[in-house]
């Protein structure tokens, strides 16, 4: 059969992922997901179909209102998969459908049944069974199928902890997809760079992105493209991307596309014009510093939060320098004064969700889930992001000169043994190489 639709990476990875799952668990125990379902969009039309990034990291299975168990049994352990049955009426309108019939052998997994008949199979697995492991909350639908069996779920136990510690450490076929996705995402904003100039619209130099995402295999972005032009980067998650490009005004693109169902997640921002003009490089300059210095510290055994302090000092001492923050660099950073000019995070994890599960908490991770630290150290196998910024609204109490200037420069890092390694490096960020890129770009 076709199965071109089935994961990039070996279908045996997703066997391992729930054998190391099946040895969290104790014994007499089970533990259900559920996949995600079609999102309507408007009248009989629906969304592009996103499987539920949990589902697919045990399963690799990319189809609609499905259910997986894990059961463990007397040191016995079984997966067991509910799908949608083979229908040919409904796969000529709407698509193929893996079926009952080979599920078994193509998610390598020891039972199918049909999801049509979930109650009538799934209660009988409850017997003899003394703990329950599931997320409540996240399918509704799910939740649906499951008033209809005998267990009180409302005692069961939460599976997340478990699988988002799992995905927060990257395989090796996982980095290999990330890496790809890296690379194609800063193919796309090389495209931007060469396709910007005045007076094109936004969502125009979003579609020349969308089109180099879909020429190197990667059918969607990973998550909605922002292209603010001017003032517009200073809206953290602007989106509407509907406006003119104006000639001396920067523009801030945040884009990544999804590739294998692994995100990237670049920012770069660069001049409309394709010239930095003094007061865009003195902005640029201290948030690209920032970075720079970030990603030198974003190495095994530092963590998140102390690398953010040493970006908040670079960032107060140039805009100290510069006359939009006055008075003492240490006082100015005990007053979070720097808050309304730089109001976010300088990073997450990245992985089969932009915004990636896992704690940032040394604490939480211990069990501890009130903390909102980010002391965790970093260790071997993660990926986050680095995207310092700066954001001067119009009206901000600043020279002049700098109002409506917003920047932001984000990469992706996967951290090794030897400290890091930039997944998006392709993509352009010092002045010098973006000009030139765009100068290039405007001859033809």
């Amino acid at each position: 059969m076709d199965l071109a639709y089935m994961a990039t990476m070996p279908v045996e990875e997703f066997k391992q992922r729930r054998e190391q799952l099946f040895t969290k668990m104790p014994d007499n125990s089970l533990c259900i997901l559920f996949s995600e379902v079609e999102q309507r969009r408007n009248n009989d039309c629906n969304f592009p179909f996103r499987q539920d990034s949990y589902f697919w990291y045990l399963t690799g299975f990319n189809e609609p209102n499905s259910a997986l168990v894990l059961l463990k049994k007397a040191q016995q352990c079984q997966t067991i998969i509910f799908v949608r049955p083979s229908d040919p009426l409904k796969e000529t309108w709407n698509g193929r459908r893996l079926g009952v019939h080979n599920a078994p052998a193509a998610l390598q997994v020891n039972l199918a049944f049909s999801i049509e008949q979930f109650a009538q199979h799934f209660s009988p697995l409850l017997t003899d069974i003394e703990k329950i492991y599931h997320e409540s909350n996240l399918h509704t639908w799910g939740e649906q199928l499951l008033q209809q069996s005998k267990f009180d779920f409302t005692q069961a136990e939460s599976w997340r902890d478990w699988l988002d510690e799992m995905r927060l450490f990257k395989s090796n076929n996982e980095i290999a997809l990330m890496q790809q996705a890296g690379q194609i995402s800063a193919l796309a904003h090389i495209r931007a760079m060469q396709q910007t100039r005045p007076n094109r619209m936004e969502y125009e130099i979003e579609s020349e992105m969308l089109h180099e995402f879909n020429r190197f295999g990667a059918r969607y972005p990973a998550y909605n493209s922002i292209v603010a032009g001017g003032e517009n980067a200073c809206i953290l998650h602007y989106s509407e991307n509907d406006m003119p490009l104006k000639d001396g005004d920067l523009v801030l693109i945040d884009a990544g596309c999804e590739f294998a169902m692994y995100a990237g997640d670049i920012t770069r921002t660069f001049p409309v014009n394709g010239k930095f003009s003094p007061a865009q490089k003195e902005i640029y300059d201290i948030v690209l510093q920032a970075q720079k210095r970030a990603i030198e510290l974003l190495v095994p055994s530092n963590s998140i939060q102390q690398v953010n302090d040493e970006v908040v000092r670079i960032k107060v001492e140039g805009l100290v320098k510069l006359g939009i923050l006055h008075g003492d660099v240490n006082e100015l950073i005990k007053n979070n004064a720097h808050r309304q000019f730089y109001m976010h995070g300088l990073g997450h994890w990245l992985g089969l969700d932009v915004h990636d599960v896992g704690s940032y908490s040394k604490a939480h991770a211990n069990g501890d889930r009130n903390s909102r630290n980010r002391d965790r150290p970093l260790e071997v196998g993660m990926v986050l992001t680095v995207e310092p910024g700066l954001y001067i609204s119009e009206k901000s109490n600043v020279p002049e000169r700098y109002k409506g200037i917003g920047v932001r420069i984000e990469d992706n890092l996967l951290i090794t043994e030897y400290g890091n390694k930039n997944l998006t490096s392709a993509a352009p960020k010092e002045i010098e190489d973006i000009e030139r890129l765009m100068a290039a770009a405007n001859k033809h």
